[in-house]
């Protein structure tokens, strides 16, 4: 989603071909929608945001950061403390295709470079270190693999009416023939909606929704038996091995990387 009034305030001046920005955001704290004149990375190396552009809604924990083409309105919501980071790039700086939103895997090499950029503050065009760092940024993040971290949201009435359903009540899902009854849609009607325009399957969406809110359980400190229960999986064992299927590690070792990465952020603002 796009608007013609933009901010321009942190997008990068004359001269410079990225700004940086840090700032620390309290738990729950709101950032309204709006729009950049620049392309722009979020990035919080410590906490979870969830972020929204039209229908779909990211959450992103310190492993990944979100790309925002510029123009696109965008809302963040903080779910918990973050110290969020934030890179401005001049438009078509970065070359992603398609140009659209994307939550990108932030390698530790990555993470590094990100907290360089933030420390300098500006990249600026005339000196030679800031133009490699920006050219390692550029490369890295046009080759970052994207990661499935978000959901779309359906905007037919009744399968909208489906999905908050499910999604207000994970622990205890109802079946799906029960919530759709209850929607005044059949099951049949619904999937036909989700596939016209979400491009998957009820059930595949549901699954989504529940790897989402693990993924803020766990950050939160809940052990994977916890999350597993509280996300409506009666065995751990099938939690986790949806976890790995979108994740690549178990949710275990996916939360004690997660636990150092703060530690590993602070050593490199302060070596």
């Amino acid at each position: 989603m796009r608007q013609s009034g933009l901010l321009r305030d942190f997008d990068p001046p004359r001269g410079t071909s990225i700004s940086a920005l840090a700032y620390p955001y309290r738990p729950g704290a709101r950032v309204s929608d709006h729009a950049h004149g620049a392309d722009q990375l979020i990035y919080a190396n410590q906490g979870i945001m969830e972020v929204s552009s039209g229908p779909r809604i990211w959450t992103i924990p310190p492993q990944f950061a979100l790309w925002i083409p510029a123009r696109t309105l965008h809302s963040i919501r903080m779910l918990g403390a973050v110290g969020m980071r934030s890179l401005y790039f001049r438009a078509g700086l970065v070359a992603r295709r398609p140009a659209q939103c994307a939550v990108l895997y932030v390698a530790p090499l990555l993470r590094e470079l990100i907290l360089e950029a933030v420390r300098r503050g500006r990249l600026r065009l005339l000196n030679r270190l800031d133009c490699a760092l920006r050219d390692l940024l550029c490369a890295h993040l046009a080759q970052a693999n994207e990661t499935p971290v978000g959901v779309t949201m359906p905007t037919e009435p009744r399968a909208l009416a489906v999905a908050h359903r499910i999604a207000e009540d994970l622990a205890h899902p109802c079946p799906l023939s029960r919530i759709c009854a209850d929607a005044g849609v059949s099951v049949r009607t619904v999937e036909r909606i989700y596939r016209r325009e979400i491009g998957t399957d009820l059930a595949a969406w549901r699954r989504q929704v529940r790897l989402i809110r693990a993924i803020q359980l766990l950050v939160s400190g809940s052990s994977v038996k916890e999350v597993a229960f509280a996300v409506g999986y009666r065995q751990p064992s099938a939690f986790v091995q949806s976890f790995r299927g979108l994740f690549g590690v178990t949710p275990r070792a996916w939360s004690s990387a997660l636990r150092r990465a703060p530690e590993l952020s602070r050593r490199s603002l302060n070596p």
